[in-house]
């Protein structure tokens, strides 16, 4: 069965991180993603610790984004490539673009100017701070809208101060943000014919996944401030915990896990304790509590603690590094990573993160090199092989 977007054509002209992953998650569910780069390529090619793949343009922090996808070199400062784009437009479904707002405008492929030749195009606007407001044209970065969209200010210990999370967290939701406003503009172009202009901030996109932070500082006036990895709960039970060897954190939200928890530790003395009597005691002394519990676990090493709160039905895991996760037979079982034989050998690629009973997301195509398919898509586009040599000699593509 095809898949969801099999037969929908976007032209993507998005940079870095926040724009290509939106288009890949719409690329691995089928849609044609034509990728249109400077001509040098997307500078997020070279930005490698490996020298070696950072020479290929090949850096993995953008092949992580970019697979399944065509790329197309356009030098948008000459008419011809404006000329490009504009038959690109007049049969594709979506545009995509994360410059500043304004930009594709002064470019002269705006939707006010594409909309005019193919009225049924879906344009998205990924931008910092959306295409209005005083903020509109302020350059946006994923370590500044962690910043103003408060996500550090409760993130990392009132004692050191705020802290980022470890990945690029607010490019990755306005991604998925912008590939689900996509989606949903294309569901409503079923039933209504139209096209429409998509505006994505991403300081809108993270304060959305906030939403539980902000709406308890609306309605009871509660600020959140850091607490380390205690849970949201705040229950002390929930938390990261240090052992012989390695952290455990665990999960313990409700009565019967707690005394569980206790009775495996070797600590039902705890249970009588009137300092641990009841969850609002045991936040009151969560000091106390978690003293017993680090002393518990320090007689055996994380790897060992997992495997026993597994087995006593005990919320919880050790703190997993990337290498190991990756090689987890839940990971295997679930068929996440993706070979696929590139123009530099085979690489393992992510899919998706989550499955359809039909018709799902597929890695099928290896990220592309800089302008790998400029014959391709142009001739589909109707350029005869002449005009093709023609706008290379003119440095056009």
């Amino acid at each position: 069965m095809s898949r969801p977007f099999e037969g929908v054509k976007i032209v993507d002209f998005t940079r870095v991180l926040a724009g290509p992953f939106s288009t890949q998650q719409l690329a691995l569910l089928g849609a044609d993603v034509i990728k249109v780069e400077a001509l040098g390529g997307d500078e997020m090619r070279f930005g490698s610790l490996d020298k070696a793949w950072m020479d290929r343009g090949m850096a993995p922090a953008w092949m992580a984004v970019n697979s399944n996808k065509r790329s197309l070199t356009l030098d948008l400062k000459k008419p011809k490539a404006i000329e490009i784009v504009k038959r690109l437009v007049k049969s594709a479904d979506v545009v995509v673009e994360n410059f500043r707002p304004g930009v594709m405008d002064n470019l002269g492929i705006g939707y006010a100017e594409l909309s005019k030749i193919n009225p049924k195009l879906i344009y998205c606007a990924i931008s910092g701070f959306g295409q209005n407001g005083p903020e509109r044209t302020t350059a946006a970065f994923d370590g500044m809208i962690q910043a103003m969209s408060g996500l550090m200010s409760m993130t990392g210990y009132e004692e050191t101060g705020p802290t980022r999370a470890g990945f690029a967290a607010c490019d990755v939701i306005s991604g998925m943000t912008g590939a689900f406003a996509i989606s949903s503009a294309l569901f409503q172009r079923t039933h209504t014919g139209k096209g429409q202009f998509v505006d994505v901030a991403m300081l809108d996109a993270t304060l959305n996944f906030l939403r539980q932070q902000v709406i308890e500082y609306t309605v009871v006036g509660h600020v959140q401030k850091q607490f380390g990895n205690l849970s949201v709960s705040r229950k002390p039970t929930a938390d990261m915990f240090r052992t012989k060897s390695g952290f455990l954190v665990l999960a313990v939200l409700t009565e019967p896990q707690f005394e569980r928890l206790m009775k495996l530790l070797g600590t039902s003395e705890v249970l009588s304790d009137p300092r641990f009597s009841d969850w609002a005691k045991r936040i009151e002394n969560r000091t106390a509590l978690k003293e017993v519990i680090e002393t518990a676990l320090a007689s055996a090493d994380a790897v060992t603690w997992e495997k026993r709160i597994k087995e006593n039905d005990v919320p919880g895991a050790r703190v997993w590094g990337i290498d190991e996760v990756v090689q987890h037979p839940q990971i295997e079982h679930r068929d996440l990573l993706k070979s696929v034989n590139g123009p530099f050998g085979e690489v393992t690629l992510l899919g998706p993160g989550f499955r359809l009973a039909h018709g799902g997301a597929e890695v099928d195509r290896p990220p592309p090199s800089v302008g790998e398919h400029n014959a391709e898509v142009l001739a589909a586009a109707g350029y005869s092989a002449s005009d093709i040599a023609a706008l290379k000699a003119e440095k056009v593509i």
